[in-house]
């Protein structure tokens, strides 16, 4: 049984869901101010339970007809490489569909 515990990783899912919330919502600026309704999408745990992959989706301003009178959203995905040891965000990406 010790050997199972041994390969669980540390940090565990909600723990992993919270840091990439939180690393989203600090660079939110940065990367856009017309974000809305972000929620999570996706979760996996890498099959060496190293590393957690957190999909994260929003709603963001389709910006291609600016005289739209009524805004039209985008939906858009970030995928976030958290170390299962140390909660460290290893890499942010953006997700392809």
């Amino acid at each position: 049984m010790e050997s199972s515990v041994k390969n669980l990783p540390k940090i565990d899912v909600r723990a992993a869901v919270s840091l990439a919330q939180k690393y989203f919502n600090n660079l939110q600026d940065m990367i856009d101010s017309s974000i809305q309704s972000l929620r999570l999408e996706e979760v996996e745990l890498s099959e060496d339970k190293q590393f957690w992959f957190i999909t994260l989706g929003f709603d963001c301003v389709n910006l291609n007809n600016l005289l739209q009178v009524v805004p039209q959203y985008a939906r858009e995905y970030k995928i976030f490489k958290i170390n299962a040891e140390t909660g460290e965000i290893e890499s942010m990406k953006i997700r392809e569909l």
